[in-house]
């Protein structure tokens, strides 16, 4: 993990995206298949951002909307980083989790936001072609790229830590954040043989708990692969406890099992998007 610092973004193009009542700026980097990198709270962060260019290295079109917080901001880089943190997440999550646009709690249920998201893959699919659209969802966003994945476009769907709906009761454990239709749609691709989904979490997450994964292998079978990290292999400097898998847990060393998870996400991106 680098040194705490703000991040310009001034490598990425930025765009301003309209679509069904809603305009955010959009942030594209790179040449071949689009890639939507949904950032985790408290938003577009350096550590968001440089995955986000880790993805554009392998040759496809990182495409990096604003959903929350302030983009580029290093939540880190106060005098006490943990503290900052979670006073940046806090000033992201509480708009958040009051508008209108995300749905936290209520099971079987998509955010509103994915109508948005859908448009915006369907667009840049349509601007850099290739076989489909890829998507990874972060924490917050987890279960977007799921719900994404109703459209036949999206077909490289990748949830990492998702924690939607907040698991306050058991019910809510057992389910993620998508529409019972969508839901069904997704299962169908699966068992077609159309549609294969990766997930990743540390062990211990509560946050994103084991129950949510086990449901989704039950409802998904073999299309759904489960990657889940000892607590014990997080980057030991990350605020909190182990969650964010591929950005503030992120060892990026040879051998350590952040990176493996990282290497296997993008060799799944790889598989679906560039393989001819």
């Amino acid at each position: 993990m680098g040194q705490p610092g703000n991040d310009a973004l001034i490598d990425f193009d930025r765009i301003d995206f309209t679509a069904h009542g809603r305009s955010a700026p959009v942030y594209r980097l790179g040449t071949g298949p689009a890639v939507v990198v949904l950032s985790e709270m408290p938003g577009i962060t350096p550590r968001v951002a440089d995955f986000a260019r880790t993805v554009a290295g392998i040759g496809c079109t990182a495409v990096v909307p604003h959903l929350f917080g302030r983009d580029g901001h290093d939540p880190r880089a106060g005098r006490v980083p943990a503290v900052g943190f979670v006073a940046s997440t806090v000033r992201a999550i509480v708009p958040a989790c009051i508008s209108s646009e995300f749905t936290v709690l209520a099971t079987g249920k998509s955010s509103p936001i994915v109508t948005w998201l859908r448009a915006l893959a369907a667009e840049e699919h349509e601007r850099c072609g290739g076989p489909g659209v890829g998507a990874i969802g972060m924490c917050f966003t987890g279960g977007f790229a799921l719900a994404m994945a109703a459209d036949d476009r999206l077909i490289a769907p990748v949830l990492s830590q998702p924690s939607l709906p907040f698991a306050a009761t058991p019910s809510r454990v057992r389910t993620i954040d998508v529409d019972t239709d969508d839901m069904r749609t997704v299962e169908n691709r699966c068992a077609r043989g159309d549609l294969s989904v990766l997930g990743l979490r540390f062990q211990g997450d509560r946050m994103s708990p084991s129950g949510r994964f086990a449901w989704l292998k039950e409802r998904l079978g073999d299309a759904f692969t489960a990657v889940e990290l000892p607590d014990a292999s997080a980057n030991p400097d990350a605020p909190g406890p182990p969650h964010s898998v591929l950005t503030e847990g992120l060892i990026d060393r040879p051998g350590e099992p952040t990176r493996e998870a990282l290497d296997q996400v993008l060799d799944f991106f790889r598989e679906r998007l560039l393989t001819t």
